[in-house]
């Protein structure tokens, strides 16, 4: 399970994950919205969520955090890409203005968008996350969970996993 505050590298590492252990890849976005950012009916946006965790193996890239619950609780690891504000408000504008993207990670029909309310969700997010994680991290002692906050920490964990699927 991967979440954290957009522009923060989640679907990069994960289409990296993906591929590095050939596991099924998920992107949130693509099953919570239809064409021109138009949202899903939820029900079935939920109905997908637990189709996708009930198989043995998965990654979810994505965040929503009103089913935030079903996925962790389900996840063998959870990755949180908290990167600094502007490090990730840099990504964004760059991926707007990129005219070719290795992810698939939004719905085909929607394009790349940059909102006054997505800014603000961004920058808020880490706040808004913190009681959010408090809770699933004292529910969930046993999980593993890791915070990424920085290309060193990304590194360290890609070779982490390197390293103990080698062994």
């Amino acid at each position: 399970m991967i979440f954290g505050r957009p522009g923060g590298g989640k679907s990069t590492f994960a289409l990296w994950l993906a591929n590095a252990f050939n596991l099924p890849l998920h992107h949130l976005d693509k099953h919570f919205f239809v064409a021109d950012w138009v949202k899903r009916d939820y029900d079935e946006f939920l109905e997908i969520q637990q189709n996708i965790i009930s198989t043995d193996s998965w990654i979810v890239d994505g965040n929503n955090p009103a089913s935030f619950e079903m996925r962790f609780d389900r996840a063998d690891l959870v990755l949180y890409f908290n990167y600094p504000r502007m490090i990730c408000y840099f990504r964004i504008l760059k991926r707007f203005f990129q005219s070719s993207r290795s992810e698939d990670d939004i719905p085909p029909g929607c394009d790349e968008v940059i909102h006054w309310v997505f800014l603000k969700y961004t920058w808020s997010f880490a706040k808004r996350m913190e009681p959010v994680i408090s809770v699933f991290k004292a529910q969930y002692p046993n999980k593993a969970f890791r915070e990424i906050k920085s290309n060193a920490d990304l590194e360290r964990l890609k070779r982490e996993l390197v390293e103990k699927r080698l062994n």
